[in-house]
């Protein structure tokens, strides 16, 4: 029961959300703004989309042989598409990340390995997130004039660099207790992968690069879709828009972000100077486009032996 109120909050600040950001929406004008030019940018916009998709496969194939759950990559590509399905399906992105750890569990990895293997990558993804932020924070703050963008700006890059940097040294902190707690002891395994994965010589620039990637893509998806509408935001901007967008699209308190996004999108663009219906049109078609990608996941998963297999089998819970 808790569950389905749950989910059914989240439904309804989705609806709320959406309602606001939408009310002053002009359907007619952005529909007359697409054109044949415009399908072949939204075309491209599915195309970075799948690229992005792949690359984050890639990543989580290695995080998850570094977690004692060996994952090939034709299969941790399947699992994240029919991920992606669920994203779209389940509240925010927690139903894709439980599917593709039911689905690597199921694979024979168990339930331990499959567990830090989705926590370890959505840490890392948080993280590449922030540092990004970061990086862009001296050109955001010049395009931002408002002072409570600003101050909301610097607010959730504190609480996202704080929470990344207390994950990477929650292992080395002298605390026995951590060890001995249920969850604690699980976070601090993961973080010991996180870090050894972040800080060896070998690991560490490429997991740091294909992660700040996998987050750029998102921005040239986005930028896609402006073009597609005739939108004036470049590509710079975007750089400095998107990524807190996203960063706040990650709090599991709406369906995939939706309402959340459009409320942020249209708020940032109007932070920026730019107008703010745009930035609501640049959301809605975003998320447009990675609704196609969830129901091209939705196919794999009908068509997969793993959802013939569902129900049998099952997943043992990690003492």
């Amino acid at each position: 029961m808790r569950r389905i109120l749950f989910s059914a909050a989240k439904i309804l600040v989705s609806a709320a959300l959406l309602y606001f950001a939408l009310r002053k929406a002009d359907f007619v004008a952005l529909a007359a703004r697409i054109d044949a030019t415009s399908l072949g940018w939204l075309g491209a916009a599915v195309g970075v989309a799948l690229f992005q998709i792949f690359l984050g496969a890639l990543r989580w194939r290695t995080i998850s042989d570094a977690s004692g759950a060996p994952l090939d990559l034709g299969p941790a590509w399947r699992y994240t598409m029919i991920g992606s399905f669920f994203n779209q399906t389940l509240p925010s992105a927690i139903g894709g990340d439980a599917m593709r750890l039911w689905l690597l569990a199921r694979a024979g990895a168990g339930w331990r390995a499959a567990t830090y293997s989705v926590f370890v990558d959505r840490a890392i993804g948080l993280i590449a997130l922030a540092a990004l932020i970061l990086i862009s924070l001296p050109w955001s703050l010049q395009l931002i004039s408002n002072s409570d963008g600003r101050v909301g700006l610097l607010v959730l890059e504190a609480a996202a660099l704080g929470a990344g940097g207390v994950f990477l040294i929650l292992h080395l902190l002298p605390f026995e207790l951590l060890t001995r707690i249920w969850a604690t002891r699980h976070l601090h395994a993961c973080s010991k992968i996180a870090s050894r994965l972040l800080f060896s010589m070998t690991s560490g620039p490429w997991m740091a690069a294909i992660s700040l990637l996998i987050h750029l893509l998102a921005t040239v998806v986005a930028w896609c879709i402006a073009r597609a509408i005739a939108a004036p935001a470049d590509l710079p901007q975007l750089v400095q828009l998107v990524p807190p967008i996203m960063l706040i699209t990650m709090i599991p308190i709406s369906i995939a972000g939706w309402g959340v996004r459009e409320a942020s999108m249209g708020l940032a663009f109007g932070y920026a100077g730019l107008n703010p219906g745009d930035g609501v049109a640049v959301s809605l078609l975003f998320g447009a486009v990675y609704f196609v990608i969830g129901g091209v996941g939705g196919l794999i998963w009908i068509l997969s032996a793993e959802k013939a297999a569902k129900g049998d089998d099952p997943i043992e819970v990690p003492e």
